[in-house]
């Protein structure tokens, strides 16, 4: 039996629910749809907000042969029997879900197709596409990149279950789903085949059935890595190594978890203790080059090192305020004092005039002159 998710899934833009930044009139997505354009593109955003249903709209309205493949499974079999099947005049698409699970050499194979047109490519990642994807095959795509849903788009993808909730159970599935309308979907049906009827109360039993089938790639993917980042945070090494643990017996890709790390390292520890990045780096680089099973060896490694670290957020911090005053001032004139004076012109203008080594002056622009972001009792 088909889940609910695949029974109510949008055929048309008009049913589509979210994204009006890519679907909603006007925007790119839509015209390429409305138009008929034919390009390969990534769509890049948190899990069950449309990335499916957006590439399966975009192949029926160029009456396109539709393929779809999981990263996590498939393989250069898979693309060549793609590449050689005989689809007449209909264009190939294929739908590459979980593209950062390829590695290089696969996005290598995949690449000729996609460069001869022979393919066309969509391909869906929660992950950044600049580090996941090969720059040759990402030169070749656009990247559209999704937004986790409102709480109105909640409101109309709970509605088109066409399941009854009362307004407090409608709350709980949208704060619970944190914007996955798949998840949200799922958990109903759930709670609808478990006990008849859908409340705040039957939707918190089936979570704890144990007759719940969780998203590897949704709510058990972000819950786990919340979890394992949360107990380096507060120098936890024990509960850190056993979320570690489970996301790598779980198939968790480990580069991404070493990827997790390194930020970490930055957001976290920073500079409180230094080496941690470099540290986490060295981790990020084993995990690469030594591969799984070993490869978990040198992450409980960086695990217990970042979780028994000192932690400081104070850069971290800094550079949020200080990106919150360039999105609130745009870019504000920067003193002649520390421009560069490449040119005559330049230097008539005052150009770096008055500039000396070690200054004391501010050089900050004039609204923000004594501003102070780094705050290094911030240390947590």
């Amino acid at each position: 039996m088909e889940p609910l998710a695949v029974k109510i899934r949008p055929t048309t833009l008009d049913e589509f629910i979210g994204q009006e930044h890519l679907a909603g009139e006007g925007k790119p997505l839509r015209t390429a749809i409305k138009e008929k354009h034919l390009f390969s593109f990534i769509l890049w955003g948190p899990p069950g907000v449309g990335k499916t249903t957006l590439a399966r709209i975009y192949a029926d309205s160029l009456d396109a042969e539709f393929f779809e493949l999981s990263a996590v499974a498939a393989g250069k079999a898979d693309i060549k029997k793609i590449a050689d099947t005989n689809t007449g005049a209909k264009q190939k698409i294929l739908f590459l879900d979980e593209i950062h699970r390829f590695n290089k050499a696969q996005q290598d194979f995949l690449l000729p197709f996609v460069e001869s047109g022979a393919i066309t490519l969509i391909g869906a990642t929660t992950e950044n596409p600049s580090f996941e994807v090969i720059p040759a095959l990402l030169s070749r795509c656009r990247v559209f990149t999704l937004k986790r849903l409102n709480e109105q788009e909640m409101h109309g993808i709970i509605a088109r279950t066409g399941v009854v909730l009362p307004e407090d159970a409608v709350e709980w599935v949208i704060a619970f789903s944190n914007g996955d309308a798949r998840q949200a979907i799922t958990i109903i049906e759930n709670a609808d085949k478990l006990y008849g009827k859908v409340t705040a109360d039957t939707l918190r039993e089936s979570l704890q059935s144990g007759k719940l089938r969780y998203d590897k790639k949704g709510e058990e993917h972000y819950d786990t890595i919340s979890a394992f980042i949360k107990s380096m945070r507060a120098s936890q090494p024990d509960a850190a190594m056993y979320y570690l643990a489970r996301m790598l017996e779980g198939g968790e890709d480990p580069v991404f978890i070493a990827r997790r790390m390194v930020i970490f390292a930055s957001e976290d520890i920073g500079l409180a203790q230094p080496t941690a990045l470099v540290v986490a780096n060295a981790v990020f680089l084993a995990v690469q080059s030594v591969g799984m099973p070993e490869a978990a060896i040198n992450l409980a490694h960086g695990v217990a090192y970042l979780s028994e670290a000192k932690k400081d957020r104070s850069a971290y911090n800094a550079l949020r305020e200080a990106q919150g005053d360039v999105e609130k001032h745009g870019n504000l004139p920067i003193p002649l004092k520390v421009r560069n004076p490449v040119t005559k012109l330049m230097k008539d203008f005052e150009y770096g005039k008055g500039y000396e080594k070690y200054d004391t002056e501010s050089y900050f622009p004039d609204t923000l002159k004594g501003k102070k972001y780094l705050k290094r009792n911030d240390h947590e």
